[in-house]
């Protein structure tokens, strides 16, 4: 691994989106980020000098149920084990901050959900399938 900082704030808005896109996944309204970034429960930032390279998020009601979202990787850094580092801050602070009984989820892109079970998360299906709604533009 390269030289990365790991920084537990969130990004900018404008790194955050510029992330995103670049990562592929999909976009979201700066109005929207600038609202959701600081509502986070936790964030983790890796950055090479001051480029964001890597993120993740968690996000909830911070008592009953926590969504980690946001995990993201910048192209040009993947295969470097910085989805698993992000993965690694983010267990740490549900493993330290989530009461017994609560939920945590998440919604993985194929084939980024095999980089969730080795830190414990199960499909849901078939007991249960993930749903989603989603405002237009």
């Amino acid at each position: 691994m390269d030289q990365v900082n790991i920084e537990h704030t969130p990004p900018a808005v404008v790194e955050y989106l510029a992330l995103r896109q670049i990562a592929g996944l999909s976009p979201m309204s700066r109005e929207g980020a600038e609202i959701g970034l600081p509502n986070s429960l936790f964030a983790v930032c890796l950055r090479e000098e001051d480029m964001l390279v890597g993120m993740g998020r968690v996000i909830g009601d911070g008592g009953c149920f926590f969504q980690v979202v946001d995990i993201a990787v910048h192209p040009d850094e993947q295969g470097k084990g910085y989805g698993k580092l992000i993965m690694s801050e983010i267990m740490k602070y549900l493993k330290e901050n989530v009461p017994a009984r609560a939920l945590v989820s998440l919604l993985a892109d194929v084939p980024a959900d095999r980089l969730y079970a080795p830190f414990g998360f199960e499909y849901t299906s078939p007991k249960s399938e993930g749903m989603w709604w989603r405002q237009g533009e």
